[in-house]
This record gives C-alpha cells, structure tokens and sequence, in this order.
C-alpha cells in the first residue's frame, strides 16, 4: 500500500491527489525545476517529471542548484536499477540530513515513478528550500513584522552556500516549521492584499477570482493595475491579466495557466509555488506595517 502525499494547509493531514490535481502539480512543478535546472552548465530540463527523476540525476542537479552542495559527483550513470536506487538514496540522505520532510517516501518509489510520492517530494523540496527559505528572510529583516510566533534564526535562511562542505548546513527543523512557512507567506500576501480591498484567506478559492494576484503586483507596482476596472471582469480575464502582467512587466515567471485557478478548488500548493516568486523577486517591498 502506497502513502499518500500530504496536504500544504495542514501538513500532517494525509489526502489522495485527484487526477486534475495531479495533473497541475505535475505541469507547475515541472515548470519551477526547469527554472533552476536551466542554470545548470551545461542546462538540464524536465519533459516528463515521472519518468525523468527516476534515475536521481535531475535531482542531485536541481539540489545542487538550490543547495550550492556538491552531489553529482556521486552520481552513478547505469539502466540497472541497483544504481538508480543507490543515486536516489544518496537524494534522500542528503535531505533528511537538513530535515527536509520525508513522511514514507523512498528511494524504490521515485525509482518506479510513483506519481504521488514524486509530487510529495518535491512540493517538500519546494517548501524547504524556496518558501521557507524566503519567509525566513521576512522575519529575518523585520523581526517585528509578523505577529506569528518566532521563526528559526538568520542562519536558517542563509543563501550563501559554500560548494562543500555543508555539514553545517544540517540545521534542525520540524513539521510546525514548515506550517509556519506558509503562514508567514499568507501573512505577507495579506498585507499587500488588503489595503486593496481584497481578502486573502487561503491558498486556494481566495485566488478563484484573480484580484488577489492583482492586488500583490499593484503592491509591487501601482501603475501596472486599475482594481476597479479589474471588478468589471471575468475571473479568467483577472487571471489572464495577473500573469500576463506579472510575466512581461515583474518578471515572474509563468508557472500556473488560468484554467489551474478558475476551479472550485485550486490546488494550493501550485498557488504557493507560483506567488512565492513575488516574494523571491521583491523582497525590497517588504514592510513592517
């Protein structure tokens, strides 16, 4: 019996993917990993995130790029599935070295390309080395900008990885971490929010009608958006428009489609995915309000 992947919301709470939900998960974090994995010399990308992580390369690569850790050195190129198993276990030794969650995840079911234990995994890679890395520069700044409980100090958020070693990197974290990470991100999207009229609750209907992603860019950059005009349109339209302006005028990359967010229930942990580039690109607009 395979263990399901776990919910972002409530990270202990364990929930079967849908078939649609599967397929954004996949398309959107796809999309943030060829955003990393292109920066690799020479460049490397995902066409078929099931099939391609089965052999540990691309993970090494993308943990490398994230990490600034040396793992591709210990990557052992073979069709036999012994060494596939022994690359994607060095993969995981290295995460939960740091912690990285990991709840019944291992190296036979990323070798076989088990659809919802691959999401599971890199949603966690995401949310350690992107989201809470990011909002633990947040408090890191402004220690009194957030009326969360305290977050894990400056050095649990340091982006200066030396190459090797990082031994010293093994820093302790646990599951409440990680659901303080996404707080604190919802609590940084409801200050730009809000003094735009917009009420952001979740991660999840709060962005059905696109408003909530046009209040953050008109955050950013006042007069890239007209609120009121944006009343007068479709959700799909204030979709279209939030990632068409945030791509060509911000430079935040596109990783969502609208049809992904028009839905009764979108898949939270592509929006987090996607809105935690605002924060990744401009952090200058943190306040303390």
């Amino acid at each position: 019996i395979r263990s399901p992947s776990y919910s972002a919301a409530s990270p202990d709470t364990p929930f079967f993917l849908t078939v649609e939900r599967e397929v954004v998960q996949k398309r959107t974090f796809t999309r943030w990993m060829n955003l990393h994995l292109e920066k690799c010399k020479p460049p490397l990308e995902v066409s078929d995130l099931f099939t391609d992580i089965q052999d540990g390369r691309i993970l090494m690569a993308l943990l490398e790029e994230l990490s600034g850790c040396k793992l591709l050195h210990g990557f052992k190129p073979s069709t036999h599935r012994i060494f596939r198993l022994n690359n994607i276990a060095k993969v995981l030794t290295f995460l939960e070295e740091r912690n990285v969650k990991l709840v019944s995840i291992d190296a036979a079911d990323i070798a076989d390309g088990n659809s919802s234990i691959v999401l599971g995994l890199i949603w966690n890679i995401i949310l350690f080395f992107q989201i809470k890395e990011l909002t633990g520069n947040i408090k890191n700044r402004f220690p009194s900008s957030s009326s969360l409980s305290s977050l894990p100090n400056s050095t649990d958020s340091d982006t200066s990885h030396p190459s090797t070693p990082c031994e010293e990197q093994r820093l302790p974290k646990t599951p409440k971490d990680h659901g303080r990470a996404i707080k604190t991100l919802l609590h940084w999207v409801q200050r730009r929010t809000r003094k735009y009229g917009v009420a952001v609750q979740d991660f999840g209907k709060s962005w059905t009608s696109g408003l909530a992603f046009l209040a953050i860019i008109k955050a950013i950059d006042p007069s890239l958006v007209d609120m009121r005009r944006a009343l007068e349109k479709s959700q799909r339209q204030n979709v279209e428009d939030a990632f068409r302006i945030a791509h060509y005028s911000l430079g935040i990359p596109r990783l969502l489609d609208p049809e992904d967010v028009t839905v009764n229930s979108p898949d939270e942990q592509s929006i987090m995915t996607y809105v935690s580039q605002f924060l990744e690109h401009f952090p200058e607009h943190e306040d303390v309000s």
